[in-house]
Parts: C-alpha cells; sequence; structure tokens
C-alpha cells in the first residue's frame, strides 16, 4: 500500500512540475490531487522517494522536483501509450494524408511533431539498405542520354542521367527496361546489386547495358543520403524557461550534426516507443534533455526513425503519444505508396 500511495505521489510531482515549472510541496499536492492523505503523510512519502533517489530538493525551503530515476519510473509505469482524441486522430491524417511525395511526408511529420509536443522534432529519410526495388524506368532524352529513374518500397526516388558510348534504338530501350525490372523488381538493395551484375554479360547491347548498370548500382550505393535528418520546432527551444538555458547551446549545435541526430534517435524499431532520460541519452552534455523515438516503416522492419528532443521535465504521456501516432501514419502511408 505505501509504495503503491507513493507511486502516486511521485506521479502527481512529475505531473505538477512539468505543468508548473516550480518545485512541487506537500500541501500543494493534497490540494491538486486528491490523495486522501494529510500533508503530513505525504511529507513522509516524499522523505522516502527523497531517499531512493527519485525526487530531490532544488534548494533549502523548497519544494522537490523530480530527478532522471524518478522520470525514469515515472514512464515504466505508464501500463500503455496514452491514446490520443478522435479529432487529434482525424486532423493527424487530414494533414498525412495530403503529402504527395516522400519529401512532403517528412516534412509534414517534423512540423505535426514539432506542433503537437511543443518539442524539436526530427525525422530521419529511410534508408536505402532497408528498401526493396519497386520500379526502375528508363527514359530516352536523346539517342545517347538515358534518364533513369529508381523508385523504391519506402517512396524513396534516385535519378541518375547517363550518357551512352552508342545509341540504343526503341526496341534496345524496351528489351533493357524490361530486364532490368524482372532483376531487380521486389528485390532488396543487396541483391537488386547483385543481380544487376550478371545482366551485361547475357546482354544483346553489352556496352550501353554496361554504362547504365553501373549507374544504377552506383544509385543504390548512395548510402550518403541515409545520414539525411530534418529537424523542426527549433523555436520551441525558447519556451524551456528557467533552469534549462544551460542545455539550449548544445542542442543547437547537436542540430548541426547529422550523424548526432542518428546517434539521438537510436536504434529504434516500428511500432515501439523508446525513451531516453537525461544521462541516459549518448551525450553528457545533453544529459538535461530527454528523447523520444519510434521506427517507422511499412513492414516489421523500420526503414527510420522519427522522434522529439526536450527537456526532461516534458510531458511524456502526451509526447510519447504523438511519436507513436506519427510513426503509425507515416509507416501507413509508405506501405500504400
Amino acid at each position: 500500500m505505501h509504495d503503491e500511495r507513493r507511486l502516486a505521489v511521485l506521479r502527481a510531482i512529475v505531473e505538477d512540475y512539468v505543468s508548473t515549472r516550480e518545485p512541487v510541496g506537500s500541501r500543494a499536492l493534497v490540494e491538486r490531487h486528491g490523495l486522501g492523505v494529510s500533508p503530513a503523510t505525504v511529507r513522509n512519502d516524499m522523505a522516502a522517494l527523497e531517499d531512493e533517489g527519485l525526487i530531490h530538493q532544488p534548494h533549502t525551503s523548497a519544494g522537490r522536483v523530480p530527478t532522471d530515476k524518478g522520470y525514469r519510473l515515472f514512464v515504466d509505469r505508464l501500463t500503455t501509450v496514452k491514446p490520443m482524441s478522435g479529432a487529434e486522430r482525424r486532423a493527424i491524417a487530414s494533414f498525412m494524408e495530403e503529402a504527395h511525395d516522400l519529401d512532403d511526408v517528412v516534412r509534414r511529420s517534423v512540423r505535426l511533431l514539432a506542433q503537437l509536443t511543443q518539442q524539436v522534432a526530427i525525422v530521419q529519410y529511410p534508408t536505402l539498405a532497408s528498401s526493396t526495388v519497386r520500379h526502375v524506368e528508363v527514359v530516352a532524352l536523346t539517342e545517347t542520354r538515358l534518364l533513369l529513374v529508381l523508385i523504391l518500397s519506402t517512396g524513396r526516388v534516385e535519378q541518375r542521367l547517363v550518357e551512352l558510348p552508342e545509341a540504343l534504338d526503341d526496341d534496345g530501350l524496351t528489351d533493357l527496361r524490361s530486364a532490368l525490372n524482372r532483376a531487380v523488381a521486389g528485390e532488396t538493395i543487396a541483391a537488386a546489386v547483385t543481380a544487376l551484375g550478371d545482366l551485361p554479360d547475357n546482354a544483346q547491347h553489352r556496352t550501353p547495358v554496361t554504362v547504365v548498370v553501373a549507374s544504377l548500382i552506383e544509385a543504390m550505393s548512395n548510402h550518403g543520403s541515409d545520414q539525411r535528418v530534418v529537424v523542426g520546432g527549433t523555436s520551441n527551444l525558447a519556451r524551456f524557461g528557467d533552469g534549462f538555458e544551460s542545455t539550449v547551446k548544445p542542442i543547437l549545435e547537436a542540430l548541426e550534426e547529422q550523424v548526432v541526430l542518428l546517434k539521438l534517435l537510436g536504434e529504434a524499431s516500428s511500432g515501439a516507443v523508446t525513451v531516453r532520460i537525461g544521462h541516459e541519452g549518448p551525450y553528457e552534455e545533453l544529459s538535461g534533455t530527454s528523447v523520444i523515438a519510434s521506427g517507422y516503416g511499412p513492414g516489421e522492419l523500420p526503414v527510420g526513425a522519427l522522434g522529439v528532443v526536450g527537456p526532461t521535465r516534458m510531458d511524456y504521456p502526451g509526447s510519447m503519444a504523438a511519436v507513436h501516432a506519427v510513426a503509425r501514419y507515416v509507416s501507413g502511408i509508405l506501405g500504400e505508396s
């Protein structure tokens, strides 16, 4: 019974501190949360929570604030991610369904996350390695110049201009297009690269096919674009208030480094929301922040990740719900595209 009551006291302290940004006292807890016990009992519970390292007193005669350990217990005891209201779900669906390509999906996801959570939002573009090939289009621009369009399952599109050493007639172009799609459609990037390597040996027009295959393999190996991350909501840093100023500069610096942002998102999995609080994160200079992230993708394996970063004093249930919902909608869009 004592443990349950102390958990209720901890939950109340977290909720009040997040909403008021002020240390929380025992009398305020009793008045706001109807705990059914006296302020003296609550003070005893707060003393026990402090002994366990779950809350601390920032200065003498002040109330208490949660520690990283306290936030961790609070998050771990959330049995489910808080569901969003019907109106919120409809608004998200309507906003995301208007996206017309992958770039627009990513931009809209960032805006949504930043607006819903009032935190800094981070969205990683889908990675090449986790994609499968949907289609390869070959368009003749001139007799010796082709446009290759590689369309992936994640909605990513890679384009390459190819200069042929010799002209390819309409029949040769049709045969090339068919051969390419027979070899790679539905295959993972790794399998597609292997299959493409065998095409020139069996081609009637070996020289131009060799050039096209080389360009297509290069497009499939464009792992540099796997590091693309989009950030939004940096203006929200201004509203985090007292006690967070020392962390704003490291966050701003982190937002400049794509590799740092990817590491912040961590190894997120599809359908699951991960929460890293304070010192649990990969960077000591960002120990005043928490990161909530989720993977997304049309299947069980994630093709990218998205999330939010903000002060440890954040609305964890609400932010977790928003990250989960946006990841789910992005996964659905990619599955339909």
